[in-house]
């Protein structure tokens, strides 16, 4: 029971930094989804003087994936309110082309404004139409939230590893005496601190083992990705591989560091 209540506050000291790192992971690759589902329904329309191809609107900017010309029956058809056949073929010799230009990704307002005078400078190239306002507040939206989680996860991760610090500096004052006999003998720094970094590397796995069980339970949940398709977005919640790497360095490295710098603090106290 003793050596249970000795693992067990270190694991539950690092699974709160596995599950702070891989939500915040996850809100990244959320925010990332959504924004690619963004990037597909949101375009800029432009209004020219004259009809442009294709390729000149591209070497405007990298951004613009697509170029489609809006056709002059589906303006009119937003304008028509009772005006008559002749009066209708007349505008349609009249008016300026439509475009509806796609971009690769989602853009930050930085970009839409680049963009706009890039547009602009073309002189066929009367008016832009950028949403720009809507554009922004959503923008600025994502930008926050994942802001937010990430402070979120520092505040967790700063509080943990003083809480490991702080129970493996007891650990090691509890074995004092048994390291100090061992120093008397001659043995090396490591050979004295092996218990300690046997504790650290033991209780990093067991936490590893138990956030990649967790994570796992939650990717395959019928409920969780529901959520996801209720909002449109496809997320990868769980990368076996990649996360499961991640999530095993960081428990092992920063169990192995924390020891470490406990050891090297005691043994210039000697």
């Amino acid at each position: 029971m003793k050596s249970f209540k000795n693992h067990l506050s270190l694991v539950v000291a690092l699974l709160s930094i596995l599950f702070s790192i891989q939500i915040f992971i996850i809100v990244d690759r959320s925010i990332e989804a959504y924004k690619e589902n963004l990037s597909n329904n949101y375009a800029v329309i432009i209004v020219s003087q004259k009809k442009l191809s294709d390729e000149a609107i591209f070497d405007i900017n990298d951004m613009i994936s697509n170029v489609s010309e809006l056709s002059a029956e589906s303006v009119i058809k937003r304008l028509n309110s009772g005006i008559n056949k002749k009066n209708i073929e007349l505008l349609k010799l009249t008016l300026p082309k439509f475009y509806k230009l796609g971009l690769a990704y989602y853009p930050s307002p930085k970009e839409i404004k680049r963009l706009r005078k890039d547009l602009l400078k073309n002189s066929s190239i009367k008016k832009v139409e950028d949403f720009s306002h809507n554009h922004d507040t959503t923008y600025k939206l994502l930008l926050l939230f994942k802001n937010v989680v990430l402070i979120f996860a520092v505040v967790v991760l700063i509080v943990t590893i003083l809480l490991i610090f702080k129970e493996l500096r007891i650990w090691q004052f509890k074995h004092s005496e048994r390291m100090s006999i061992m120093g008397l003998f001659g043995a090396p720094v490591w050979l004295r601190s092996a218990v300690l970094f046997r504790l650290a590397i033991v209780d990093a796995i067991i936490a590893s083992v138990i956030a990649f069980s967790i994570f796992m339970y939650i990717s395959t949940s019928l409920w969780v990705q529901e959520q996801f398709n209720n909002i449109g977005i496809n997320v990868v919640i769980y990368d076996l591989i990649n996360d499961s790497a991640l999530l095993f360095g960081a428990a092992m490295g920063l169990s192995i560091l924390l020891a470490s710098l406990i050891v090297l603090g005691h043994k210039e106290e000697v």
